[in-house]
């Protein structure tokens, strides 16, 4: 294959004095010998030429045509800004102005149990003008003076039972403060002991303060709040003793006046405050009856 290229290269330089499409004139073994030191130069050139060739550039041995010039750099794209998520903050959403807050107080209604009629030996006796059936005992959550919440309990009528939950759910969210909150048996069933103690109570089955007769606590439907600062009054009595220094009715914590919001709490359910009497006047006292 290599001498038939190189023939061809010689026919194609004209160096051979006869060449025909056969091949069949003869040839000029003088003139070949030339060529042939000749082709090597040519040769050798070539491929030389394809050694140094830029890349790309044809680089077969029989080619002596100058590779094309290199494409133009293409410029590198330009650079592309970093995408950024733009963020929103959304403010927490705060209370309205004035709004309340929610209200801590809880309560509880319950039948007289065996344990609690026990319990309750000092303030209820066969005799006592309703059974105990006919009461409830309730728990309420209670503002203190000292302005934490407190549970009280009070036994009061099945049928307002309701109705003084509601009071005292009132008179929880107005602020109003309680000194204690407790059964009066927790002291022996004394009214004067319980008032003594500024204890807030109930059901009572007494007689009436100074008189004969049964007490509307007998039917539990009355309550007595803050007795010291709300004491009993009958001509130069007070009680309880250390109610005097309130006899004045100056506004005050605990300290209950006309038109306030305990006497607004308990007209709203039909009671009255024994306040508005003429004589005796018990500031201490809410009942159904008026009495």
């Amino acid at each position: 294959m290599r001498g038939a290229g190189l023939l061809l290269a010689l026919c194609a330089a004209g160096t051979l004095t006869a060449c025909s499409a056969g091949g069949s004139a003869a040839v000029n073994t003088s003139a070949v010998s030339a060529s042939v030191v000749n082709s090597s130069v040519v040769e050798s050139s070539v491929v030389k030429s394809s050694e140094t060739s830029s890349p790309g550039a044809a680089t077969t041995p029989n080619s002596l045509t100058a590779a094309p010039p290199p494409s133009p750099a293409v410029p590198p794209p330009s650079p592309v800004p970093p995408v950024t998520t733009a963020t929103s903050s959304t403010p927490t959403a705060q209370p309205a102005p004035g709004t309340a807050e929610s209200s801590g107080f809880t309560s509880s209604i319950a039948e007289i149990d065996d344990a609690l009629a026990a319990r309750m030996g000092s303030s209820w006796r066969p005799g006592c003008p309703v059974p105990l059936a006919d009461l409830r005992y309730l728990t309420v959550t209670y503002r203190g003076f000292d302005g934490s919440d407190h549970s009280g309990e009070l036994v009061v009528a099945a049928s307002v039972a309701a109705d003084v939950v509601e009071v005292f759910h009132r008179l929880y969210d107005d602020g109003f403060p309680l000194a204690s909150l407790r059964l009066v048996d927790d002291f022996g069933g004394s009214d004067d002991q319980s008032m003594d103690a500024d204890n807030s109570s109930a059901f009572n089955c007494r007689a009436i303060t100074g008189g004969g007769g049964f007490s509307e606590h007998s039917y539990g439907t009355a309550i007595d709040l803050n007795p010291v600062e709300n004491p009993y009054l009958s001509g130069g009595t007070v009680l309880p003793p250390q109610g005097r220094q309130f006899v004045d009715r100056t506004p005050g914590p605990g300290v209950i006046t006309a038109g306030d919001e305990v006497v607004a709490a308990f007209a709203s359910i039909g009671w009255t405050w024994g306040g508005t009497w003429s004589g005796p006047i018990d500031y201490q006292h809410f009942s159904a009856s008026g009495r």
